[in-house]
């Protein structure tokens, strides 16, 4: 998972602008970011339905409101298909682009988490620093 300025998938591949930054200097005020996630489906997953997710939190792991008190999170279900002359056993790239606008942080620290099936398979953290 890599947190960026800008992703998106296309035809099984990811397109990142500004990616791999950390610190966001921008506190208070609408600002853009998305994640590039890059999951690779173990064979015997592959066929059937999951449930993903990915959420924001903060660095106590409590829930990151928007403007309207919701939770910042994107929920959903995915299922990865296998290829044809895909080798058995192979595992399956599976692409994500999650882009979120106008998001308005407070200074302090925040993590992404993506979820797959209520497990959390990977996080980024990133600090909202106030300019000095």
């Amino acid at each position: 998972m890599l947190l960026c300025d800008y992703a998106e998938e296309l035809n099984g591949k990811l397109y990142v602008m500004g990616g791999g930054w950390s610190k966001l200097f921008t506190p208070n005020q609408p600002t853009n970011m998305a994640l590039a996630i890059k999951m690779l489906v173990p064979w015997n997953e592959a066929n059937r339905p999951h449930n993903i997710g990915v959420r924001l939190r903060t660095q106590d792991e409590d829930p990151v409101p928007n403007e309207q008190g919701q939770d910042i999170q994107l929920i959903g279900q995915m299922e990865v298909g296998r290829p044809p002359g895909i080798r058995p056993g192979s595992r399956i790239d599976a692409p994500l682009a999650l882009r979120f606008q106008g998001l308005s942080l407070d200074p302090g620290v925040y993590k992404w988490e993506f979820l797959v099936d209520d497990r959390v398979l990977d996080s980024i953290i990133f600090d909202v620093v106030s300019p000095t």
